[in-house]
């Protein structure tokens, strides 16, 4: 039995060490790319001539709070208006829709093209509205927002020009956070997003790898969706099932690292693991539907399926830290009972590198937003603990969402309540799309508290301190994750 239990803990290591690689390798991508300057050829939008027809969707369902602050912030896009044209694609079933019938009927009467499309169903989902929509777009590019998300006045003038490259099919940009500071929940969300759309992406981008459109703040060529085969609701995320079929089709993907668009970030726990739930299980679903292909296709380089591979289980590594943290205790014991096993956990001190890694990782993108001071770099190690210790409290909640996703469970899509929430003064507690209910994942989340609490007790128990600041950091953990369930 000891020796089963080492075998696994030393896999789940494993795995994380080549997880980490792969993310160290996006650092050096990340560090090259801020060298280089960028020549991609662009359209001339002083030239009438270039200007090309755009089509902003806007996917909606049942966004009272923020869908007047929406559609407001879009028709201030600087593009001309003879260019232009606005979808709000509306599946909504309660008074809001009365709130966008009239916002839009006074945006009409300024001369701006938008229109108001309903559909009797929900077929789809996100992905059928979109779909449905790009059958009467007149666009030669789709711009496409969520409901929280308020790009610049300039944001098509910065965007649309890298379409004069006929072989790009996307240009996505980064993810700003207009709450961030509102509570350690968002902050958390806010440190996550940062990594991804700051090294991540950029990373990905620079090495010729897949990247993915993020669903929003991002505007495609309409050909490269239909090559590609179009919008499918098949997957939670059709963002990521859309963007690997279209870079499949040899179309590339054009990312601005330097275009941010501000977004909400949800402030209730139960908006955040609902935001979770849906990404991981998509991003499993999508491994499912997509790597087979890509891994057998003889013109992808071994580097670019290797960085596939990590990306599209990107959220399965919150099962193997699970099993990680589960072992560590009976780990712990073996240690200390076994002393013939000392080579071996001597040996195993030098899976840390890949803490570092993160550290480091993290730490580059942390930097980017918040300087370099010495302050700031204070702030990024509160920070770096704090995350990771919420986001294996987040384990269990997204290692089902994995499971459910490998094992081709089908689930509807939950959209992530929004709030309209900018500052600490703001409140979210009358929010009417907030469901306040007990899953029997909240009591595993207990009773792990409750185990990771024995890990530290054992830790003095055994006069071995090893795991210590492990245990801690998964007590810390769910603990957060479990009481601020409860009093949301």
């Amino acid at each position: 039995m000891d020796l089963t239990i080492i075998i696994i803990y030393t896999l789940a290591l494993l795995l994380i060490f080549f997880y980490s690689i792969s993310q160290f390798q996006l650092l050096l991508n990340y560090l090259k790319a801020k060298k280089k300057v960028d020549t991609s050829e662009k359209f001339d939008l002083n030239n009438p001539a270039e200007i090309p027809v755009v089509t902003i969707q806007l996917p909606l369902y049942n966004e009272l709070y923020v869908v007047e602050r929406l559609l407001k912030n879009i028709a201030k896009i600087a593009y001309p208006r003879e260019k232009l044209e606005i979808q709000v694609l509306d599946d909504s079933t309660d008074e809001s829709i009365e709130t966008i019938k009239k916002t839009i009927q006074e945006l009409q009467k300024t001369g701006l093209d938008i229109q108001h499309i309903t559909r009797e169903n929900r077929t789809g989902f996100k992905a059928g509205a979109l779909k449905e929509g790009l059958k009467i777009a007149r666009g030669e590019f789709i711009a496409i927002f969520d409901s929280d998300f308020l790009p610049k006045k300039n944001w098509l003038l910065q965007t649309v020009p890298y379409f004069k490259n006929p072989e790009i099919g996307v240009v996505q940009t980064r993810w700003g956070h207009i709450n961030r500071d509102y509570s350690l929940l968002t902050k958390i969300q806010a440190f996550a997003l940062d990594f991804h759309f700051i090294l991540e992406q950029t990373g990905r981008n620079f090495g010729r790898h897949f990247i993915n459109f993020n669903g929003t703040a991002g505007i495609w060529r309409k050909a490269c969706i239909l090559d590609a085969g179009n919008w499918s609701g098949d997957t939670l995320t059709e963002d990521l099932d859309l963007s690997y079929r279209a870079q499949l089709k040899n179309w590339e993907f054009k990312y601005l690292e330097d275009v941010e668009t501000p977004a909400e970030l949800p402030v209730a726990i139960s908006a955040a693991r609902s935001q979770q739930f849906r990404w991981n299980k998509g991003a499993a679903e999508n491994f499912k539907k997509n790597f087979k292909k890509l891994a057998k296709d003889p013109s992808v380089p071994f580097s670019t399926k290797f960085h596939a591979f990590f990306h599209l289980l990107n959220s399965s590594m919150f099962l193997i830290i699970l099993i990680l943290a589960v072992l560590s205790v009976p780990v712990l014991f073996i240690k200390n009972n076994n002393p013939q096993f000392g080579w071996y956990f001597n040996l195993v001190a030098f899976f840390l590198v890949s803490t570092l890694i993160f550290f480091l990782c993290y730490y580059t993108a942390y930097a980017k937003i918040h300087g370099k001071s010495l302050k700031s770099f204070f702030s990024f190690i509160g920070m770096f603990f704090t995350f990771f210790s919420v986001a294996m409290g987040f384990s269990v909640h997204n290692s089902l969402a994995v499971l459910e996703g490998h094992l081709g469970k089908k689930s509807a899509f939950i959209r992530t309540p929004k709030f309209n929430v900018n500052s600490i003064k703001d409140s979210w507690k009358n929010n009417k799309y907030i469901q306040q209910k007990f899953s029997l994942s909240l009591g595993v989340e207990f009773a792990l508290w409750l185990y990771f609490g024995f890990g530290l007790y054992s830790a003095f128990l055994l006069h071995d301190f090893s795991l210590a600041v492990f245990h801690l950091m998964l007590f810390i953990g769910f603990g957060f994750v479990v009481f601020r369930s409860i009093k949301n």
